[in-house]
């Protein structure tokens, strides 16, 4: 049974967001949500979930290279507490260490060959989404196959 799975790229301005489905272990950049004085747009995230009607949420935990937390990483810890106490679904986090910087190199290597036109931070921050959960989706199938 394939099941469906929204990912989210976590910022204190723009959320990016992605869709993705756990047969093919494969995700696609969907939306940019815009937050506003540091809160989501509730709203919005509540229509993407009721058009998508996902299994599960996962969400991009930004920390250092090193491993340390960065002062972002507990806003992403509490949007991913109140996404599970808003829509009661699973919440999964996910290590996004350069995330956002892979999807800079994505973007500028399909411009260069004519694939993406203008780059807007809002397309950075989806494809990071996608990013994020391509990669999680692609951990659960390896868990899987290691037991």
């Amino acid at each position: 049974m394939t099941a469906s799975y929204l990912g989210f790229d976590y910022g204190l301005r723009r959320i990016g967001v992605a869709v993705g489905q756990s047969l093919t272990a494969t995700a696609q950049p969907l939306t940019t949500i815009s937050s506003h004085q540091q809160k989501p747009d509730w709203d919005a995230i509540a229509d993407l979930i009721s058009t998508w009607r996902p299994e599960g949420l996962v969400v991009g935990i930004p920390v250092h290279m090193d491993g340390q937390e960065q002062p972002i990483t507990q806003a992403a810890r509490k949007f991913c507490r109140q996404l599970h106490g808003r829509f009661q679904l699973p919440v999964f986090e996910m290590d996004e260490r350069l995330s956002s910087m892979e999807a800079e190199h994505l973007i500028a290597q399909q411009r260069a060959t004519g694939q993406h036109k203008k780059t807007q931070k809002s397309d950075i921050d989806k494809m990071a989404a996608q990013l994020i959960l391509q990669s999680w989706l692609q951990q659960q199938e390896l868990d899987k196959h290691d037991k």
